[in-house]
């Protein structure tokens, strides 16, 4: 059952709409919710489950919820999200006195010299920035052999539904801290499943949105031609509502002019709509099923609640050329990482002890015991072997992606079909945690929505042996609303999600 609906729901359980009505009745203050997020941070991230979901604590974050209640009291609101909680990945630079580490020791102290465009947005918007979550080092792009949810800064996080699995990554602390009603939302990023994935394991709603929709200004980078911020919640509403803070031009970012009109300015929460299916066109990804047996007949009953809702199922319908861009993304990744990594550390951590991936990876060599007790740094060494982004190789990387991945893949078979969006399973249940070997992740959806650089949305959808999986919907660039309302109606008719229980896993 959603959280709105629990009579007995606490502040921390409750949702941000629901928080929102409840501090402008005076039943509560932000100061009341940031102190009762920092209780259940200590209780079950600091100790209890010790989920290790957040990477540090804004030490300023009372004082801003006392002053933002002063304002509420003098009569001035800014937005929905005036006075309400809010995590952020530590890939996010905020220009504070919290470090943006990305989970490495090496920036371990470093504070940035400035707010990432998204921060100063939500701090415009009235949030509360209640700390940074915790996440796969460097975004999960260091080696093929590491273990989601790990980094050398932030230890391990742990998926709060069963305490031996993974939390998926890169945003593995934003995800399991949602789930532990830490905050309402929180923000992460993703270059490929990095949003979408952690939310479908921890029983969440995430957001990748279109590249371009929300600035990336800031995020310690990976590709920027796949990175992309987005909202992770518990449920539609809330990712809508933080959304609506997100979204917005910004001129250090040349990818946000490329939003149309319609996109721009838009109140997201106006799209959810519990009727949206009906007559939507929803095309079937039958080969992204096979994650797991239970998994297909879960993901069955969701498409049977869909054509109850009266969508138009199109079964089946294959992404044209999805397993042939694999090889060119990779390269495009590891020739953006160098030149972006080098551009970030310039403009937000110039006093770091390390200004290149050259330097990173040299650090790391230094701290080896504390960087790479697990695994080590293939894919950065990989990324410094690559050229400039002149390079022939490079270029010829990128046009395979946007001809194959977007135009001619995702692009031209929603036309084909004359679809609104894509439905697939999101991705398996949650793996068991192996340090020594790795992830083992299994299937995934990702790839086509982050190649395509279009928006893709997960809902929870159930459960299988007690862990939750996630159903995608993922549409052409922009849409966005499209896509809120899709995934609504859905969350409306299933209210699939269940709080976590906390504990080891028992089928």
């Amino acid at each position: 059952m959603a959280a709105s609906r629990n009579a007995t729901a606490t502040p921390a359980q409750t949702d941000a709409t629901t928080l929102a009505r409840w501090m402008a009745e005076g039943r509560t203050s932000s100061e009341r919710l940031v102190a009762d997020s920092l209780g259940r941070v200590q209780a079950l991230d600091r100790a209890g489950p010790h989920l290790n979901s957040v990477i540090e604590l804004n030490p300023e974050a009372k004082a801003l919820a006392r002053a933002l209640d002063a304002e509420r009291r003098a009569g001035r609101v800014r937005g929905p999200l005036h006075g309400l909680p809010v995590l952020l990945k530590d890939n996010i630079a905020t220009g504070d006195s919290m470090a943006t580490s990305a989970g490495s020791l090496a920036l371990d102290g470093v504070r940035a010299t400035r707010d990432a465009h998204l921060v100063a947005r939500l701090r415009e918007a009235g949030a509360v920035v209640l700390g940074k979550t915790n996440l796969s080092e460097w975004a999960n792009i260091r080696s093929p052999r590491s273990t989601s949810g790990w980094s050398a800064r932030g230890g391990l996080t742990r998926n709060p539904y069963a305490l031996d699995r993974n939390p998926s990554g890169s945003s593995s602390g934003s995800a399991a801290a949602i789930a532990a009603n830490f905050a309402a939302v929180a923000v992460g990023t993703e270059t490929d499943g990095s949003i979408v994935s952690p939310a479908s394991v921890n029983g969440l709603v995430g957001l990748k949105p279109t590249v371009g929709l929300v600035s990336r200004d800031g995020i310690v980078p990976i590709s920027h031609t796949q990175d992309t911020a987005g909202p992770m919640a518990r449920t539609v509403a809330d990712a809508a509502a933080l959304l609506t803070v997100l979204a917005g031009p910004d001129a250090r970012d040349a990818a946000t002019a490329n939003a149309p009109a319609a996109a721009r300015g838009l109140d997201y929460t106006r799209f959810l709509d519990p009727k949206r299916l009906a007559g939507a066109r929803l095309g079937v990804v039958r080969g992204a099923f096979g994650a797991h047996p239970r998994v297909n007949v879960l993901i069955e009953q969701s498409l049977a609640v869909l054509k109850a809702q009266g969508a138009v199922l199109v079964d089946p319908v294959e992404i044209a050329h999805a397993d042939a861009v694999a090889d060119a993304e990779f390269e495009v990744l590891l020739f953006e990482l160098k030149a972006g990594l080098r551009r970030w550390l310039a403009d937000f951590a110039p006093g770091a002890p390390i200004a290149s991936l050259a330097d990173l990876i040299a650090w790391n060599e230094r701290h080896r015991a504390q960087e790479m007790p697990w695994f080590g740094q293939e894919y950065l060494e990989q990324a410094e072997a690559r050229g400039e982004l002149s390079d022939p190789a490079y270029l010829a990387a990128l046009d395979t992606c946007r001809r194959l991945g977007r135009t001619e893949g995702l692009e031209a078979t929603l036309a084909e079909h004359r679809l609104d969006a894509l439905v697939a399973p999101t991705g398996g249940p949650a793996w068991t945690t192996d340090l020594v070997n790795g992830d083992h992740f299994g299937a995934s959806f990702s790839s086509p929505a982050a190649i395509a650089g279009t928006p893709h949305l997960t809902v929870p959808a159930g459960f299988v042996h007690g862990l939750p999986v996630g159903l995608s919907f993922v549409g052409p660039a922009w849409s966005e609303a499209l896509l809120i309302g899709l995934g609504h109606a859905f969350e409306q008719a299933t209210q699939a999600r269940r709080p976590p229980g906390f504990g080891a896993h028992r089928p």
